[in-house]
C-alpha cells in the first residue's frame, strides 16, 4: 500500500451516516451506533468529528459539507431513506465534491452492493459462489427435483427480510417466482433465489495496513441446538432480536481444530481475491457458507462492513490485538486521495 497521506492528527473529519426516518428498524438504527463510536475513536486519536446525515435532502448536505470543509469524511452509509440500493449515492456525492473518504469507493460499493451483479463478477472471476434464478430463470424451476433454494434481497444487508419461510424447495420455486413478480413493484422488492449450501458458515474480515491487506483471525458462526428440520440461516432474527432463538443460539467462534488450518487458509486465499477483484479499500468482510465435502462458496462481499463495537469485524480485530482506535486509524490511512 502506498504512503498513507491521512496519517496525522488534527484533521477535521465529517463522519457520514445514515439519517434515520421515524420507526427505523434495529438494523437501520444501528448506523447511530457506529457513528458514535467511530466519532469517540476520531476524538480520542485527536481529530475532529462532525456529524452529517445523509438523506435526498442532497443539496443541504452539500452545503454543510462545503461551509465546514472537512480534510476528508468517514463513510458510514449503508441505506439511504432505507434504501440499500442507493448506498452508492454517498460515495459518488464524495465523488462529486472532490472530498477524500474512507472505505471502498463509489464502484466497488456498487458492485458488491448488488448481489446479483457482484455473483456474475465471482463466476466470470472463477471464484465459486451458489447458483441463483431470477424471474427471467422461472421455467427452470420446474426441473430443480426439490433442492432447496433461499430467497435474498438483490439490494438489502443486514439479513432484511429474511426468516425461516426464505428457504423453498424447488418445487415450490415457481409459485414464489410469481410472488416475487408482484413484490418488484415495491421499493426495494426486487429478489432472486440462491442454491441454499447446507454446512458450515464463515467470515472473513480484512483491513488495510502499511505492509498491504491483512486477513484477521476467521470467525465460524455455529448454530447451537437447532432442532431438526430447522434452516440453519443467518437471518434478521438472529442478527437484530435479542428475544428470539435464533439471536441465542448462533455463536461466532474463532476457535478452531489443527484440521481446519487447510480450509481457513483457503478461504483466507478466497478473502483477498475478492478484495482485489472488486477494488475493495480499507476494509472489508466476506461471508462464505462451506458444504459437507468442504468446498467453499463465497455468498457476499461486504465492503465498509458495520463497525459496532459488538459486530462482527470489530470482533476479529480484537483476536488480532487491535483495539477499536487502531481499527479507525488504519482505516483513516488507507485513504489513498
Amino acid at each position: 500500500m502506498q504512503a498513507p497521506l491521512f496519517n496525522r492528527c488534527d484533521m477535521k473529519i465529517a463522519i457520514v451516516y445514515d439519517h434515520l426516518a421515524e420507526g427505523a428498524g434495529p438494523d437501520q438504527a444501528d448506523t447511530l451506533v457506529q457513528a458514535d463510536s467511530v466519532s469517540h475513536a476520531l476524538e480520542r486519536l485527536g481529530h475532529v468529528p462532525r456529524r452529517f446525515p445523509f438523506s435526498t435532502d442532497l443539496k443541504t448536505l452539500v452545503y454543510g459539507l462545503k461551509e465546514w470543509a472537512p480534510e476528508l469524511a468517514f463513510n458510514l452509509v449503508e441505506s439511504v431513506e432505507g434504501a440499500g440500493r442507493l448506498i452508492h449515492f454517498s460515495p459518488s456525492i464524495l465523488d462529486f465534491l472532490g472530498m477524500p473518504y474512507t472505505g471502498s469507493p463509489t464502484d466497488a460499493i456498487y458492485t458488491t452492493s448488488n448481489k446479483l451483479l457482484s455473483k456474475k463478477i465471482l463466476r466470470s472471476a472463477g471464484i465459486p459462489t451458489p447458483e441463483f434464478l431470477t424471474l427471467e430463470h422461472d421455467r427452470q424451476c420446474e426441473n430443480l427435483c426439490g433442492e432447496p433454494y433461499i430467497i435474498k434481497s438483490v439490494w438489502e444487508h443486514a439479513s432484511l427480510g429474511m426468516d425461516h419461510t426464505s428457504v423453498i424447495a424447488g418445487k415450490e420455486l415457481r409459485s414464489i417466482f410469481h410472488e416475487m413478480m408482484r413484490q418488484r413493484q415495491k421499493p426495494n422488492g426486487e429478489s432472486f433465489a440462491e442454491r441454499y449450501i447446507e454446512g458450515r458458515e464463515f467470515n472473513l474480515s480484512l483491513l488495510a495496513s502499511r505492509e498491504g491487506t491483512e486477513i484477521l483471525p476467521p470467525a465460524e458462526i455455529r448454530f447451537h441446538d437447532y432442532p431438526e428440520g430447522k434452516w440453519k440461516i443467518l437471518d434478521y432474527k438472529a442478527k437484530w432480536d435479542p428475544a428470539s432463538f435464533e439471536y441465542h443460539h448462533t455463536r461466532r467462534s474463532f476457535e478452531f481444530p489443527e484440521s481446519d488450518q487447510p480450509l481457513l487458509f483457503r478461504l483466507g486465499d478466497l478473502a483477498r481475491k475478492c478484495w482485489d477483484l472488486f477494488g475493495l479499500r480499507g476494509y472489508a468482510r466476506v461471508d462464505f457458507r462451506v458444504d459437507r465435502d468442504s468446498m467453499p462458496w463465497v455468498l457476499e462481499i461486504n465492503a465498509n462492513p458495520c463497525l459496532s463495537p459488538d459486530a462482527g469485524f470489530a470482533a476479529a480485530a480484537r483476536q488480532q490485538g487491535l483495539d477499536f482506535n487502531q481499527v479507525v486509524e488504519r482505516i483513516i490511512c488507507a485513504v489513498s486521495n
